[in-house]
Order: structure tokens, then sequence, then C-alpha cells
């Protein structure tokens, strides 16, 4: 994976006002969490837009003052009001030690269900993995190819590359389609007139 560079800041303070006055500079405050070590950032918006403004997985490379460290996003607190961006966690990757991420779910082929007339419904936009952070995927594909009206697929089904752990439920569906009222009253009708047909 391709590792998206981020400029940042080592910051001295770590109380309420010296936060106040970073964010009234515009930049946010951030804490780089690594091996033994944690490194208190500000990042401005516009540097890590990219990085979170996405539906898909992406990894960053903090450059600190010229010092740079591969992570990724850990998490994030909003502003509840305005939405603005008010701390992130980035989480240092080390080679060869093993992380948990999620990653997002990538659907690939036609259903049969929808075809028909069915609604593809999403149940698990994300999949928690397990692996070394040279062998982090953007994304599982999912091959929805066989999944019929009123049919689910789940964890198990997922495309999943070698050195890869998946930490969610096998069992746990990711995905079903389903049946559109239409179609259920249509097969409702013609049930009671077979039904009916039968009686005669």
């Amino acid at each position: 994976m391709e590792y998206l560079s981020v400029a940042a800041s080592k910051r001295e303070g770590t109380g309420k006002k010296a936060m106040k006055s970073l964010r009234k500079e515009g930049s946010v405050p951030a804490v780089l969490y690594g091996s033994g070590t944690n490194t208190n950032l500000s990042v401005k918006p516009m540097a890590v837009r990219d990085l979170i403004y996405t539906s898909e997985f992406k990894l960053a490379e903090l450059d600190i003052d010229g010092s740079k460290h591969k992570c990724f996003v850990k998490d994030i607190q909003f502003d509840p009001i305005t939405d603005e961006i008010r701390h992130i966690d980035f989480l240092e990757l080390i080679a060869g030690q093993p992380v948990k991420v999620k990653v997002p779910v990538r659907y690939v082929g036609e259903s049969p269900g929808v075809k028909v007339g069915g609604k593809l419904m999403s149940q698990m936009r994300s999949i928690k993995i397990k692996c070394t952070p040279e062998n982090i995927v953007s994304s599982l594909d999912l091959d929805i190819s066989g999944v019929e009206l009123g049919a689910a697929i789940r964890v198990r089904d997922l495309t999943v590359p070698e050195n890869i752990e998946v930490m969610s439920v096998a069992a746990a569906p990711v995905a079903y389609v389903e049946v559109p009222r239409a179609l259920k009253s249509a097969t409702t009708e013609a049930a009671k007139e077979g039904g009916a047909v039968a009686a005669e």
C-alpha cells in the first residue's frame, strides 16, 4: 500500500489551554503512539483531509519536523456541533509487528437477486483484520455473484489474502439481498390465488 505524506509538528503543551490555543491557530492536536513512547503533535486540517474524509483505508507517513514515521489513524474525535476534527490518534507501524486494523468491504460481481429487483443491504461496511504492516490491504473483496433474493453473504465468504487473519466473527452477515415490498406482495397474492384454485 502507498503511504499518504502528512506534515506534522511536535507540540509542548498538553493542557486544555494549550489545546484551545492550538485549535484557535487552525491546527489539530494529535498523538503518535509508538513502541514505548508517545509523541504529542499538531497537524493542519488540510494535511489530513485525504486521510480522514474518505471511505477508503489509507496509511500515513508522518513527517515530524523531518523525522518520518509510518502509521495509521487509530481514532478521531469530531466536534459534535461543527463536525470539525478535534483530535487524532495515530498508531505507528513497526515492521514485522502485527496490528489490528479495520478495512472496508469491496463488492465484486453482480447479484442475481439484485438483477430481479432486490436491493443489496450492507450489514458490515468494514472488517477487522490482523497482520503485519507489509501485508495490510486497502480493502477485502466480497463476491456477490451468487447471492439470490433473500440470501445473505457472510464474513467467511470474503476473499482474504495470505498472511491476513480476519478478526470478525466468521458467521456474521456482511450483506444480504432484500426482497422488495412489491415482489413480496406479488408472491403473497400468487400464493393466495394458488390456494383458492386448489380449494375449488
